[in-house]
C-alpha cells in the first residue's frame, strides 16, 4: 500500500508532509472514488455556465462523496442519467482549464472528458443562442512576433532549429492601418505576427522529446453522437426579449480559443476568415491539448453569447443574453451525456 501510494506521490512531484500535499487520507477517498469509475469529466469555466447543470434535477450528487476538494478545485462527483460524472470548474483562462484537466485526469478514473461553456462567436451565419459543436480547436494566442522590415518571405527566429515555422499563416497588423482620404499610407511597426502550433508531450510518446499541434480534433465517436443533437428544443426568450428565430445545435468545423476577450469586429472577421471559426473564448484549446498529450477522448460544446465586437443591434447583446446561452449549452449537455455508451 505504502509503496504504491509512494509511487504516485513521487509522480506528483510532492513529498507527503509537505505543505498542500496529497495526503494518506486523501488517497484513500480518491480510490474509493475511482472504485465506483469510470467516469465522465466535465469541465466548466465559471459558475454562472455551471450553475444550470447543478440546478437539474438530472444531476445526483454522490451520497458518500459528493466532492473532492483539492489545489484549489472543487470536483463534484455524481451520476447523470446511470453515468457517473465528475464536475470541475476551472475560472477564467487557457492555464487554469489546463491545470483543471490535468488534476482531473491525474487524480481520477476519467475515460473521457466533456468541456462546454459560452462563446463569442465569429460566424455571421449564426445567432446568439445557437450552439455550436466544432470538430476542431486551435490555440491562436502563440505568435511568434515578427521584426520590423521583415516579411512572409524571411525566415522567422529560431525558425530553423524547429521551434517556430510559417506554416499556419500570420496577422498583418498594416491591412488594418486606419487611413483616410487625407493621409499617406505609412507602414505599421507592429509589423506580422505568425501563429504557432503548441509543443506537446503525449503520455505515450518519448519523455521530452516534442510533437507539435496547431488543430486538435475532438473524439470522433463523441463528434459523430453530436449529430443526434440537432433536434433538441433550445430556449429563445430571456423574459420578453426574444430572439429572431430559435436557436439550433449546429456541428461546425473550427473553433479557436486564446487568453483574450475578443470585443473587435476587425480582429473577429480575421479568425473566420483565416481559420474558419465559428466560437472564440479562453479554455477550449487548453482542455482539448491535455486531452490530447493523455489521449483521452475529448469534445467541446460552445453556445454563442454574442457577435464577437458586434455588427448590429441584436449581436452584441451578452449581458442580456449570457443566461439563455447558458441554459441553453447545459441542456445540450445534458442530452450528449445520455448519448455517451
Amino acid at each position: 500500500m505504502m509503496g504504491l501510494l509512494g509511487f504516485v506521490v513521487l509522480i506528483f512531484g510532492y513529498s507527503i508532509s509537505a505543505y498542500g500535499a496529497v495526503t494518506q487520507s486523501s488517497w484513500e477517498e480518491i480510490s474509493v472514488i475511482n472504485s465506483k469509475g469510470p467516469y465522465i469529466g466535465i469541465v466548466v469555466p465559471n459558475s454562472f455556465e455551471l450553475n444550470p447543470f447543478l440546478q437539474s434535477p438530472l444531476f445526483v450528487p454522490d451520497p458518500k462523496f459528493p466532492f473532492f476538494d483539492f489545489s484549489g478545485r472543487h470536483f463534484r462527483i455524481g451520476k447523470l442519467e446511470k453515468k457517473r460524472v465528475i464536475v470541475v470548474m476551472t475560472g477564467l483562462s487557457m492555464l487554469n482549464a489546463g491545470l483543471s484537466t490535468q488534476l482531473l485526469l491525474t487524480l481520477f478514473d476519467v475515460e473521457g472528458v466533456l468541456h462546454y461553456g459560452i462563446a463569442g462567436n465569429a460566424n455571421p451565419k449564426l445567432q446568439i443562442g445557437d450552439v455550436t459543436i466544432p470538430q476542431y480547436w486551435a490555440h491562436t494566442g502563440l505568435w511568434n512576433w515578427q521584426r520590423f522590415g521583415n516579411g512572409p518571405d524571411d525566415e522567422l527566429a529560431f525558425e530553423a532549429s524547429g521551434d517556430y515555422s510559417r506554416k499556419f499563416g500570420y496577422l498583418e497588423f498594416s491591412k488594418y492601418n486606419n487611413n483616410t482620404t487625407h493621409s499617406t499610407s505609412v507602414t505599421n511597426l507592429l509589423n506580422n505576427v505568425w501563429y504557432q502550433a503548441e509543443e506537446t508531450f503525449p503520455v505515450n510518446g518519448t519523455p521530452e522529446v516534442r510533437q507539435h499541434a496547431f488543430w486538435v480534433p475532438v473524439d470522433k465517436t463523441y463528434f459523430q453522437l453530436a449529430r443526434k443533437l440537432k433536434n433538441v428544443k433550445l430556449g429563445s426568450c430571456v423574459n420578453t426579449t426574444c430572439l429572431p428565430r430559435r436557436p439550433v445545435v449546429v456541428r461546425v468545423k473550427k473553433g479557436v480559443s486564446a487568453n483574450v476577450f475578443v470585443d473587435n469586429r476587425a480582429y473577429r472577421e480575421f479568425l473566420n476568415s483565416k481559420f474558419d471559426a465559428s466560437p472564440i473564448d479562453m479554455e477550449s484549446a487548453a482542455v482539448a491539448l491535455v486531452c490530447l498529450q493523455q489521449k483521452k477522448p475529448f469534445i467541446a460544446i460552445r453556445s454563442l453569447s454574442d457577435l464577437a465586437g458586434g455588427g448590429s443591434s441584436l449581436s452584441n447583446e451578452a449581458s442580456v443574453f449570457a443566461s439563455l446561452a447558458s441554459q441553453n449549452v447545459v441542456d445540450v449537455v445534458l442530452k450528449f451525456i445520455t448519448l455517451i455508451p
